[in-house]
């Protein structure tokens, strides 16, 4: 079980925390949770998101089951570094889609005292590991896998299955373009979408 630990000002280092895993699996929704509580207790709390991601909303960081929390959407990791002043927290969510500078600016906030949770998806569509996610896993103190549960099976499901025809690696989507499926789901469904093509 996880054990989340609360910002201790004697302590010179902060920490990395990592939720990953397949899209519906409840990253962002977890990744909220954790940035309220931290609200609630008081501590200073900058939220960030690849400006790429305008889903639901612009701004704010926004789950599938609507919870929402306010965010600044920026371009490239190195702008995180720069915003995140005066801070006890740092979320950031969908952090596949950052360049790999994302795991320097973690650990340079991690270095400077500061709890940082980053929430992103662990495999790409082809389940292949997603951009600097490893490097992110690698480097946490904590991390936390989540899993959504395969429409097709009912089993617990790692895997990002992608609907559309589209090859390209980032493309935005719902249930419409994707759907969680077990490994054994989704081979099954990989074979039949290339015997279809």
């Amino acid at each position: 079980m996880f054990l989340e630990n609360t910002v201790n000002h004697t302590e010179q280092f902060g920490w990395i925390e990592v939720i990953c895993g397949s899209m519906f699996s409840g990253k962002t929704e977890e990744l909220i949770r954790r940035l309220k509580r931290a609200q609630f207790a008081k501590q200073k709390v900058e939220i960030f998101k690849p400006e790429v991601d305008t889903r639901y909303d612009d701004e704010e960081v926004v789950s599938h089951n609507d919870s929402r929390i306010r965010s600044t959407p920026v371009p490239v990791s190195s702008n995180i570094r720069l915003l995140a002043n005066n801070v006890d927290v740092v979320g950031i969510d969908e952090a596949q889609f950052f360049d790999d500078e994302i795991v320097a600016v973690c650990n340079d906030l991690a270095n400077r005292g500061i709890r940082v949770i980053v929430a992103g998806l662990d495999m790409d569509f082809k389940g292949n590991p997603f951009g600097p996610m490893p490097a992110l896993m690698a480097t946490a103190e904590y991390v936390t896998k989540v899993h959504a549960v395969c429409t097709h099976t009912g089993n617990l499901a790692h895997y990002s299955f992608r609907k559309a025809q589209n090859d390209k690696l980032v493309m935005l989507g719902e249930t419409q373009e994707y759907e969680p499926l077990s490994r054994a789901a989704y081979y099954k469904a990989v074979k039949k979408k290339q015997e279809e093509t």
